[in-house]
């Protein structure tokens, strides 16, 4: 095949997955990734490595057949930094790389203006049980489950900074495994790093929650630039 056919060839198939054609910059993150969930909206938490506290979130829409940045902030990860999340274990401090979906927000106050996504509000009585021999490990329970201890659990509403916002990360949730770790969020900054989520300023958690689009089934990648979590493999 003559060179030109084939750099020609190599351009289209970039634009098909959303990539800018060679000498136009690099891809958009999302157009390097392995998988990005399936939908039309991606959230994207990338900390320079994993013993990095720190990163950036960004938020992208898919828009004939091109990823798009939508808005980006700053962000926090674990105070141990992120590992691989398929063998994360509980109580780490660490926050788990990998590509998930958003079950559904939450929130203290009331869902900002123009949120779509479902949205819970957190009361008196709400707890998300991180006790591994509940059955309500890594669930909302409200009131707390009987066989869930306070001491092994969240009680949201004491976290009136982080959960003023927030939206539920998939990890370890659908089929949930012991030990592995549960309530992990990406919710606003508290203080410093966090316990194993990502957090954001509230202003941002704000636009994201206005931006998300339950029909657009949005996922979060979470990952390094490089090496084995990298998020370009997710």
């Amino acid at each position: 095949m003559r060179p030109g056919v084939v750099v020609a060839l190599a351009s289209a198939t970039l634009l098909l997955l959303g990539a800018a054609p060679p000498g136009g910059g690099p891809p958009p993150l999302p157009a390097r990734m392995a998988d990005t969930g399936g939908g039309t909206q991606l959230i994207t938490a990338q900390a320079p490595g994993t013993g990095s506290t720190s990163g950036t979130v960004t938020w992208w829409d898919l828009r004939d057949g091109r990823w798009t940045k939508a808005g980006s902030a700053p962000a926090r990860f674990g105070t141990n930094g992120l590992t691989e999340g398929a063998t994360r274990e509980q109580g780490t401090n660490t926050t788990p790389t990998g590509l998930y979906d958003l079950p559904y927000a939450f929130g203290i106050k009331a869902a900002p203006p123009g949120t779509t996504y479902p949205y819970r509000r957190v009361g008196d009585d709400s707890w998300w049980c991180q006790d591994n021999d509940s059955r309500s490990y890594n669930r909302w329970t409200e009131p707390r489950a009987a066989d869930c201890r306070a001491a092994e659990s969240e009680h949201l509403i004491t976290y009136g900074t982080q959960y003023a916002h927030a939206l539920v990360v998939g990890f370890n949730y659908e089929r949930p495994v012991r030990g592995r770790g549960a309530g992990i969020f990406l919710h606003v900054n508290g203080r410093g790093a966090t316990a194993g989520c990502v957090s954001v300023p509230e202003e941002a958690m704000r636009r994201i929650l206005d931006w998300a689009d339950p029909g657009a089934r949005p996922h979060i990648a979470i990952g390094t630039e490089g090496g084995r979590t990298a998020i370009t493999r997710y």
